[in-house]
């Protein structure tokens, strides 16, 4: 296709999918999910598994093959600001107070779930057609892991302030457990991809590149209040450049040292400084995640045939990924909660919001189908997994919250005069 027929062709694809996202968010709305699981639901729906599988030439026309690179990077866009947005609204002072605490749920939510990965996908190796030829099976074996161990930081933190939970002891819990969780497992992920490679490079990039990007978010940090003064002295339209123009540096260069876009986005948003200038600037940036962000979601949907699991081994296989998955992160960060000191009411609830791997798990199969070391068996297991484990963690947060309620002594009647 030239220039002249993608342009429609987008145009078209692009109405299609926000128009579904609507339409699958109101219903799932019903259910008490977030927009983002709708937008999830979404793009398997928009794939071969479901429009695919009931109209192939009606996806065909909609996506065609030439289409597909422009919606990944006009999704990107979407992605980038979002995960912007998500590290402006990190507050850094309240996770100060459950430093300690959150470390080891952390530590728990990596290991173990990494732990479980790896006795998973190494039995399976000779019993299950789903690694790709020529891939060393280590390699294979670290990707299910690695997977396994992401929790879904954005969907957490944008559950949190939905529900109005960003005060609360494991609201804050979560959101730096999660956000220790997602960084290390960005770094192992690497590791994986050097081991592919068969090469310390890119790991060493890495780890380099990393050290470098950590003092420099140290010192936008420390010149937070240069920078807001210099913000004060430009009108909006400018700010909005320089913000944009940051927020694009940043991605651009986690991404070249391997940690991907997001992480840049994320970490630079944690780092400015919240004045008057960069929440209008925020505000400005929100539509764009809104407009572009589901079209990241159909780029994986379109990658995503759960037509594949039909098949036996496949299928047996993606239900023991599922129970590992949910085992190794509820059940992990819940102990480790326990262990940590927290109430049990405490440690249930940061159980079930870590265990949503949602948004970050879909990133990070993406890179490894991009890299090779993922076939589309294996991609839509594992995007099977994201979407259990994120759909799973408003009703069980709903469920806590009821029982709690019904637990609670009924308070005892005034007195009568």
């Amino acid at each position: 296709m030239t220039p002249t027929e993608l342009a429609p062709a987008f145009f078209l694809a692009a109405i299609v999918i926000l128009l579904a996202c609507r339409l699958v968010g109101r219903v799932l709305r019903a259910f008490g999910q977030p927009p983002v699981v709708g937008e999830m639901v979404t793009g398997v729906v928009l794939g071969p598994s479901v429009l695919g599988l009931l109209a192939p030439g009606v996806e065909q026309a909609i996506f065609p093959d030439e289409l597909r690179p422009v919606l990944y990077v006009v999704g990107q866009i979407g992605l980038v600001v979002f995960m912007f947005q998500a590290g402006y609204e990190f507050r850094v002072d309240k996770i100060r107070q459950v430093a300690g605490s959150a470390a080891l749920i952390s530590a728990a939510g990596v290991v173990v779930p990494m732990l479980l990965g790896v006795a998973l996908a190494w039995l399976a190796a000779g019993h299950v057609d789903m690694y790709p030829p020529g891939v060393p099976l280590l390699v294979s074996v670290l990707f299910v892991a690695v997977a396994l161990s992401i929790t879904a930081f954005p969907m957490m933190a944008r559950i949190i302030t939905e529900r109005g939970l960003s005060g609360t002891r494991f609201g804050s819990l979560s959101l730096a457990a999660g956000a220790l969780d997602d960084a290390v497992a960005w770094v192992l992920l690497a590791g994986v991809l050097s081991i592919s490679a068969a090469s310390i490079g890119p790991f060493a990039v890495a780890a380099g590149g990393s050290a470098l990007f950590v003092l420099a978010l140290v010192a936008i940090v420390r010149a937070g209040g240069r920078i807001d003064a210099a913000l004060r002295r430009l009108a909006p339209e400018q700010v909005l450049m320089v913000v944009v123009v940051a927020v694009f540096l940043a991605a651009w260069y986690t991404d070249q040292i391997g940690l991907y876009a997001v992480f840049g986005a994320f970490s630079l948003g944690v780092a400015l400084p919240r004045s008057a200038a960069m929440d209008g600037a925020v505000r400005t940036m929100k539509p764009v995640a809104v407009l572009f962000l589901p079209l990241f979601f159909t780029y994986s949907g379109l990658n995503t045939d759960l037509a594949l699991l039909v098949d036996s081994g496949v299928l047996l296989f993606a239900v023991g990924a599922v129970l590992v998955a949910v085992a190794g992160k509820l059940g992990a960060c819940w102990a480790a909660a326990r262990l940590a000191g927290e109430s049990n009411s405490v440690a249930t609830r940061v159980g079930a919001l870590m265990n949503a791997r949602g948004l970050m798990q879909l990133i990070a199969i993406n890179v490894g189908l991009a890299a090779g070391i993922v076939t589309p068996q294996l991609f839509s297991v594992l995007v099977l997994v994201a979407l259990v484990t994120t759909i799973m963690a408003t009703p069980l947060l709903t469920l806590i919250d009821r029982r709690e309620r019904r637990a609670a002594p009924d308070p005892e009647p005034e007195p009568v005069a």
